[in-house]
């Protein structure tokens, strides 16, 4: 059949198995949308406020159903727009198709009317990009992008499309042969070597701790991990990506560990005599400093992506390979193990620790803290919610204080640390995840750099609910001014809106919440609503995020909340 170029784009989307593309339109993807007419029955449009917004719901989608997410824009700031949230999924490994316009053929490098170098710019945030001049380069270009969006390391690719390859005919046959690219061969599996050494190592370990990592989520190896560590009794840490690949009220699981983990699980890595990294990549938020980190401990590293290995942290056995694939070659030669006086040792660190960690047994009064907030909304929602987070002290105290059990169920921005990140990507796990409860917690500085897709969600009524913890600071730059430039918070107090009056404004229903007392009913009344709320939570403006390791600084010398000097009434009932 004869199809115009934009007609084979979405013919390839339809056979890519593409149900949701998020977008905004402009002149140089105008023949696109044009052809959409076509198409409406097969693939939803979403019609974002602003592209970062297209990517970052793309990207949220993604997550949460494993598929490749895909964003669409036209040339020049339509397509610059997106590079936040291609680098964010770029840094987080997760795969996303990018479609732009670019102005017709004839005029590349002309600096034509809103002409951008969108290849040339996202060349160090893209796994791959393509620039496509004609029809007959089309279908195979976008093909490819899938392909390589999903397999291997996941990332995100973007195809570059000019206007006259859009507009121009073709006979067109949808290609089915295999795709084969020059050099692009992801590795699959472990060999024997690396098999037997891996599990001499173990044999041999005292104190071993396993590091999971998003990876984990990636292969879907949560079955695999829970069986590793039940047999061989390995305590497991997260990384912050890594949250819910383990089930977190597990007695083997550790919680989270870096910059802002559980002291005990922090301690624990620098005791260990083996570490075992399952799909995660030692980056700095992570390790500390390196010179310091977990110095007598030997170390397996298991990634798909083969550069990840002995480039921060030097390993005794690198495997490369799907971590799923790999813990299926290892599981049959898995010896059942006992590590009793390692496990003491780790509940004999998390008992000081809570000594510390008084939030929760704190009487309820008329203060507000934002931890209070996370774990009475973890309570409140029987920690089945879907949470999506913003960045900042929220997203630490999410991580800490809202338990997750289930895999997928922490979805936030962590290599980037993208502000804008959480309310859009919510709207994405929500129509990616449609029958689950989605709360999207955000920071007054992030969210206002994204709330114009409060609109979006009003206009494809999206059942998203947004918590806005307010505490009227850029709450975590604040916290590094009073650590470490004495305290001069130059920039960071925020003179913010009316939230309540702002949501109300795009007819989404809002409430504000001052008082502890007040947070289970607010999280009722926003379940009781078909579609998107916002409830503002007002509070302590001056808190600290502990634990905390300064930059640079040894794992194991955090600055640490003191340990109270008064007697506390008994809240373990709120724990």
């Amino acid at each position: 059949m004869e199809l115009t170029g934009a007609e084979i784009i979405w013919e390839c989307l339809v056979r890519e198995g593409v149900e949701i593309v998020y977008g905004y339109p402009g002149g140089a993807i105008l023949p696109t949308y044009d052809a959409l007419n076509k198409y409406q029955d097969r693939v939803r449009h979403v019609l974002v406020r602003h592209e970062q917004g297209a990517t970052h719901m793309a990207d949220g989608y993604a997550r949460i159903t494993g598929k490749v997410g895909v964003a669409m824009a036209t040339s020049g700031p339509g397509a610059t727009n997106m590079v936040t949230g291609i680098a964010t999924a770029m840094m987080d490994s997760v795969p996303l198709v990018c479609i732009t316009g670019q102005v017709p053929s004839t005029v590349l490098g002309s600096d034509a009317f809103q002409e951008t170098d969108i290849t040339g710019i996202t060349l160090p945030i893209t796994k791959h990009n393509f620039l496509v001049t004609h029809v007959s380069q089309i279908a195979p270009a976008l093909r490819k992008a899938f392909h390589i969006a999903r397999t291997g390391r996941p990332g995100p690719v973007l195809v570059d499309i000019t206007k006259d390859a859009q507009n121009q005919k073709m006979e067109f046959v949808y290609p089915t042969e295999p795709i084969r690219l020059p050099g692009y061969v992801p590795p699959s599996a472990a060999t024997p070597e690396q098999i037997e050494s891996a599990i001499a190592l173990i044999r041999q370990a005292e104190r071993p701790l396993i590091l999971a990592g998003h990876g984990v989520s990636m292969s879907g190896a949560e079955r695999q991990l829970l069986e590793f560590a039940e047999r061989a009794q390995i305590p497991v840490a997260l990384t912050l990506l890594g949250k819910g690949t383990m089930p977190e009220s597990h007695p083997l699981c550790l919680g989270m560990m870096g910059m802002h983990g559980a002291a005990a699980v922090n301690q624990a890595v620098q005791a260990a005599d083996l570490l075992l990294a399952f799909g995660m990549r030692f980056d700095d938020r992570v390790t500390g400093n390196l010179r310091t980190y977990s110095p007598n401990s030997r170390k397996i590293h298991i990634d798909i992506d083969a550069s990840e290995l002995n480039k921060n942290v030097k390993v005794d056995v690198g495997i490369a390979g799907d971590l799923r694939t790999v813990l299926e070659q290892l599981l049959p030669h898995l010896p059942r193990l006992s590590h009793a006086a390692w496990l003491r040792q780790i509940r004999d660190w998390q008992e000081e620790a809570d000594e510390r960690d008084i939030i929760h047994y704190e009487a309820p009064s008329d203060k507000l803290y934002a931890a209070h907030v996370i774990h009475d909304l973890w309570k409140a929602t029987g920690g089945n919610a879907i949470v999506v987070t913003d960045v900042g002290q929220h997203q630490m105290w999410t991580a800490q204080y809202y338990l997750n059990d289930r895999p997928r169920s922490l979805i936030t921005s962590g290599g980037l640390g993208t502000m804008g990140f959480g309310f859009p990507a919510a709207i994405g796990v929500k129509m990616g995840a449609p029958h689950e409860t989605v709360w999207a917690i955000v920071g007054d500085g992030g969210f206002q750099m994204t709330l114009c897709e409060l609109a979006t969600a009003a206009q494809e009524n999206v059942d998203v609910n947004v918590a806005i913890i307010n505490n009227a600071y850029l709450g975590m730059v604040r916290q590094w001014q009073e650590f470490f430039h004495g305290q001069r918070y130059n920039a960071t107090p925020m003179h913010n809106p009316d939230f309540v009056k702002l949501a109300e404004a795009y007819g989404i229903p809002a409430r504000r919440v001052c008082t502890r007392a007040e947070i289970p009913e607010a999280v009722a009344w926003a379940h009781s609503i078909n579609g998107p709320t916002v409830v503002e939570f007002q509070v302590e403006k001056a808190d600290i995020v502990y634990p905390m390791v300064p930059a640079g600084a040894d794992l194991d010398k955090m600055i640490r909340r003191p340990i109270p000097q008064r007697n506390l009434p008994d809240w373990s009932e709120n724990h």
